[in-house]
């Protein structure tokens, strides 16, 4: 039988409001446009009234009225929080803290309605599918606000959301309708959960504000038509099934290895795949994102960008070449000025157009791949990381180094950092580039050798704001060499550099 984690109510508790006409009451006359002060008031009195003893139906109806104001006031905090460095610094860790505890007092609030709908309350019989998908989705809101932010969270959110969704199979209510917010489509258990594994298996710490809304409307149409089985087929040059343990303590997971046993469901991403394709060729073709059931919210462009990301992320086989555990120390420089100097041996020139910050960080690499690898930084100490930053590996006595981009960022229970790191590939060459008939100032840049084993020419890593396809620069080697040559297309797109092709002239 499910259990819910929830404290005795109390008869102190003293709410401002008290049942469904007190908290609408409460609710015209609170000022959202106070963004802080609102999100506050919503927290403390939800809080509050959860503690306070009263009949499940009438809770039930009272927090219904809170969700609207709830879900406003969270989506504007968040604003604020997106796509920062990690680790947050104080104000950004409060404002995520608070949002995570919102969402634990809206689930709080409905699992004390669903204990009572268990213990056999009769006003709430009609209402168990409801009091369960609401549950599901504030459980999974924690889980996913957290994996947004870049923060690492304790196990017993997936264990809880995972009991919470094996309950509605054992009820037979997990594919019932039930309405949500006005606007979206009603929904069921079933939907909630297959929306929050999905938008979790995304890998939301990489995605703008805009892109997470998108996401979230795109599933809450489609996840109604994603099966999840106690078995799954696999078919030849098709989108793999994902997997999930309902007994265990992860999101979805790749099926390849997992051990088989009777709390294992399978999400089928065959259809799924189909539809981001089908959607793909449409737009391609040249109708709108409305004809085409994505809204009218970006136009066709910015939703082929992101419908091939979503495809990518969820039905195509992502690392392909697997980890190796490691133990190894590297120093790890996250600057272009610092990679100079660690590669050269000397600091670049005052002139230059960069910061000039070469501070080093010790890292510990605990898993490698020749594709990448997963570090975790030595102490609580040192800079702010983002996704896709460039970055250098220095081993240990050695002068080379390895190019690479954080792919995702997470801040570990601990407090730690732990990285993900994708190589460039080659030995790079630390040069410096100038434009003569450009206003910048010369810059430090790294060429990337051919690589014929791998079919992969030469490229240089610039800063961002340099590319200009058919460009000329002028490429210094340490030697005092300069060539000058044209540059071609950009290869790849980071938050501080880009890799372009070239060609001599």
């Amino acid at each position: 039988m499910l259990t819910l984690p929830l404290e005795p109510t109390d008869d102190r508790a003293n709410p401002i409001f008290k049942d469904a006409v007190g908290c609408a009451q409460w609710l015209s006359q609170l000022q959202l446009t106070n963004l802080q002060q609102a999100h506050s008031k919503l927290l403390t009195q939800i809080n509050e009234f959860n503690r306070y003893p009263m009949r499940g139906l009438e809770r039930l109806n009272t927090l219904e009225l809170l969700r609207d104001a709830a879900g406003y006031v969270q989506d504007e905090l968040v604003k604020k929080l997106t796509a920062k460095p990690l680790p947050l610094n104080e104000s950004e860790l409060v404002a995520f803290l608070r949002v995570i505890q919102l969402w634990q007092a809206m689930a709080t609030g409905y699992q004390r309605g669903l204990q009572d709908y268990i213990s056999g309350d009769k006003s709430l019989v009609p209402h168990g599918a409801l009091l369960c998908q609401r549950c599901l989705f504030y459980s999974g809101m924690q889980i996913f606000e957290h994996l947004r932010a870049g923060y690492e969270f304790s196990p017993k959110l997936w264990r809880q959301l995972h009991e919470l969704y094996a309950f509605t199979e054992q009820q037979d209510i997990h594919q019932t309708a039930v309405a949500d917010l006005p606007g979206n489509p009603p929904t069921s258990c079933l939907g909630s959960y297959v929306k929050t594994l999905l938008a979790c298996y995304a890998n939301p710490v990489q995605m703008t504000h805009w892109q997470v809304q998108l996401m979230d409307r795109w599933l809450s149409a489609w996840s109604a038509s994603i099966s999840v089985a106690g078995n799954c087929s696999l078919s030849k040059n098709d989108a793999l099934p994902l997997a999930v343990d309902l007994s265990g303590t992860q999101g979805l997971q790749r099926v390849a290895g997992l051990p088989q046993n009777d709390a294992l469901r399978y999400l089928a991403m065959v259809p799924l795949s189909k539809l981001l394709r089908v959607k793909t060729i449409l737009l391609q073709q040249g109708q709108t994102p409305l004809q085409v059931g994505l809204g009218d919210q970006q136009d066709s462009q910015t939703c082929l960008e992101f419908l091939t990301v979503l495809h990518k992320r969820w039905c195509e086989n992502q690392r392909s070449c697997e980890r190796r555990q490691a133990s190894l120390h590297t120093a790890i420089s996250f600057s272009p000025a610092g990679i100079y100097a660690q590669l050269t041996g000397q600091p670049l020139p005052p002139s230059d157009s960069t910061e000039h910050t070469q501070q080093t960080e010790g890292w510990l690499i605990i898993n490698e791949s020749i594709m990448g690898a997963g570090l975790v930084r030595d102490d609580l100490n040192g800079g702010r990381i983002r996704c896709e930053q460039l970055l250098a590996l220095h081993r240990d006595k050695t002068p080379s180094c390895v190019l690479g981009a954080t792919v995702w960022v997470k801040v570990m229970l601990n407090g730690r950092l732990q990285i993900g790191v994708r190589y460039l590939p080659g030995q790079p060459e630390a040069v410096r580039i100038s434009a003569s008939k450009a206003s910048k100032l010369p810059a430090p840049a790294f060429l990337l050798p051919a690589m014929p084993d791998i079919r992969t020419p030469a490229s240089l890593v610039i800063p961002s704001g340099w590319f200009e396809a058919g460009r000329v620069i002028e490429v210094l080697h340490q030697n005092g060499e300069i060539v000058v040559v044209r540059l071609g297309f950009s290869v790849e797109h980071g938050l501080d550099f880009q890799r372009v092709s070239f060609t001599a002239i």
